[in-house]
């Protein structure tokens, strides 16, 4: 008792067009599906809609690290800027934002 049971959940069809993986989803809200994506190091990647075209790139962070703390990819140990997926009618970037680290004085 209390929420309703959708009898036909909508279904959606993904692929990576990097990897070549397949999935399908019955979610009924937004959503985007996520994989560990082997061609792109092993990180967690965005799947495209089944029948869009589009190109998802992993962009190396180019400038100093310093003492943050980013996120690298497995594979490589390189620092990790982002995850780049551009379709005909716009882009969608993932961002590996950096942790900064304090220091105390004391």
């Amino acid at each position: 008792m209390g929420g309703h049971v959708l009898i036909n959940p909508p279904r959606r069809e993904w692929y990576c067009p990097n990897c070549g993986l397949e999935d399908v989803t019955t979610e009924v809200r937004p959503h985007t599906r996520y994989h560990p994506c082997p061609k792109l190091r092993g990180l967690a990647a965005p799947m495209i809609a089944k029948g869009v075209n589009a190109k998802v790139e992993l962009r190396e962070r180019e400038d100093y690290v310093g003492p943050d703390r980013v996120q690298v990819d497995p594979e490589m140990g390189r620092p990790v800027m982002s995850i780049v997926t551009t379709r005909d009618d716009g882009q969608d970037v993932v961002v590996f934002a950096p942790t900064a680290v304090g220091h105390s004085e004391g």
